[in-house]
């Protein structure tokens, strides 16, 4: 049985996440909070749900399981996923979200003390629920009560926001709230912290009626329209997606035009980094993220970590062990999703939100990205069958470095090359599909994926 993903469980309701899953999900993590996991004893549990039309039934029989398992829980009901983990702090948390998945979808992710579970939590999840976990005894079943996160969370973002940037003084800002969770958040903070808000899809209805719940260039056209017409009086200075429960966060700049991630990221790093009084300041990102970043954090004194896509957790506790009394780990990210390490171990879009627009607020949007090196970035997708994506990969390790002698290489978490000029290029497998992906960004970016794309190819043929 493999339950888990990179983020958390994720399906289908009628195949997948069903509400059996889910009571047994919740039993065997109410073992966890009564104490039979070596890193809790007694917690108590909180259970949130998103906005799709399935999660309150889930949510019910999560609960089920919890109580059955000898758990104690708080039910907050609908709130970011943001605001679940802040809620958890102290405590484990439970939230029945499938992020930016269609609405038939939903899924489960689970925390502890405001982080999402580490691989051996899950592992241990996982094999209860293989193995079946009976209820306690009827006399130790855990309670259930009611609880309002939100007022909490919004105050906790904002306050930690005006740590940051500039006071926002009416800065307009539009924000597509995509019919999900941050409709409940992301306007209420920015306004709170002095913005001209105009909120796009703020209501929270579980079929996503106004776009897809994830934000990519093509669902944002509304909002970037929006942005980019100069007949809007106070004409928003930028723009803001997020996704179905608010832990992603796509900037639009005054054109109407979808930023980089990697720029975002870029931004965010250096800043954290130049407010570090840390001697040793790291950043942890993912292998497919852009040298940009290295470049900004190395200019602001702190240096890049890279875990694997979806471990942010796992990279962020690694680089802490690692290190000795002067480092800091003070940010984290991969694409659209960031940890603001000083305000939370978890992802947070509405943060994101709060921070950049206070940056903006600065400095303007134009001045953030004016230092960052922004070259021409591909992705392409090799054919390549499961069975053979180890052998090829193998294989790859070998011929990419002898292709490019100039290269410094990574082999980690895939291969990554990273050339003297900046460039760089990443190959790895796909984890859901029959290909193995090529990443590249260089100012011949054609010219590197072609011919990275080429030996790929080759290491397929060669061990078919």
């Amino acid at each position: 049985m493999e339950l888990f993903g990179t983020a958390g469980i994720r399906g289908d309701v009628g195949e997948k996440v069903t509400p059996e899953l889910a009571l047994a999900v919740g039993r065997a993590v109410g073992r966890d909070a009564a104490g039979e996991s070596a890193d809790a004893s007694g917690e108590s549990v909180v259970v949130g749900r998103d906005g799709r039309t399935t999660g309150e039934g889930l949510a019910a029989a999560v609960t089920a399981g919890l109580t059955s398992g000898g758990a104690d829980v708080v039910r907050v009901g609908q709130v970011p996923t943001p605001a679940l983990a802040h809620a958890s702090r102290g405590r484990r948390g439970v939230m029945l979200t499938a992020s930016h998945n269609p609405p038939h979808d939903n899924g489960i992710k689970l925390f502890v003390d405001g982080e999402e579970y580490d691989d051996e939590g899950e592992d241990r999840i996982e094999r209860r629920v293989s193995n079946g976990t009976d209820p306690v005894a009827w006399d130790e079943w855990g309670t259930s009560e009611r609880a309002d996160a939100l007022p909490d969370y919004r105050a906790a973002v904002a306050s930690f926001a005006r740590d940051h940037g500039a006071p926002l003084g009416g800065l307009p800002v539009a924000v597509d709230c995509g019919n999900g969770m941050a409709g409940v958040a992301a306007p209420k903070v920015l306004r709170e912290l002095g913005a001209d808000v105009t909120a796009i899809n703020a209501n929270v209805d579980g079929h996503f009626p106004g776009r897809e719940s994830k934000p990519t260039a093509e669902s944002l056209r509304d909002l970037r329209a929006y942005v980019a017409d100069d007949g809007n009086e106070g004409s928003p200075a930028f723009g803001i997606g997020h996704d179905g429960d608010a832990d992603r966060i796509v900037v639009v700049d005054g054109d109407g035009e979808v930023v980089h991630e990697d720029t975002i990221v870029a931004i965010l790093a250096e800043h954290y980094v130049e407010a570090s009084d840390a001697g040793d300041p790291v950043v942890v990102t993912t292998p497919n993220a852009s040298a940009r970043i290295d470049e900004r954090v190395r200019t602001a004194g702190g240096r890049v970590e890279r875990v694997r896509l979806g471990a942010l957790h796992v990279g962020i506790a690694g680089a802490r062990a690692a290190g000795d009394a002067d480092t800091e780990v003070v940010f984290a990210a991969e694409p659209w999703k960031h940890v603001h390490t000083q305000f939370g171990g978890w992802i947070d879009g509405v943060a994101s939100a709060a921070v950049l627009a206070r940056l903006v607020a600065e400095s303007g949007l134009a001045g953030l990205r004016e230092p960052v090196t922004e070259r021409p970035y591909r992705k392409v997708s090799v054919d390549c069958p499961d069975r053979l994506k180890v052998a090829a990969m193998e294989r790859l390790a070998g011929t990419l470095p002898d292709r490019y002698p100039d290269a410094s290489v990574d082999t980690e978490y895939g291969v990554r090359l990273e050339f003297p000029d900046g460039s760089w290029t990443l190959v790895r497998p796909s984890g859901t599909e029959p290909y193995v992906r090529v990443y590249a960004e260089s100012e011949a970016v054609d010219d590197l994926t072609d011919g990275v794309s080429e030996t790929v190819r080759g290491a397929v043929e060669h061990v078919e």
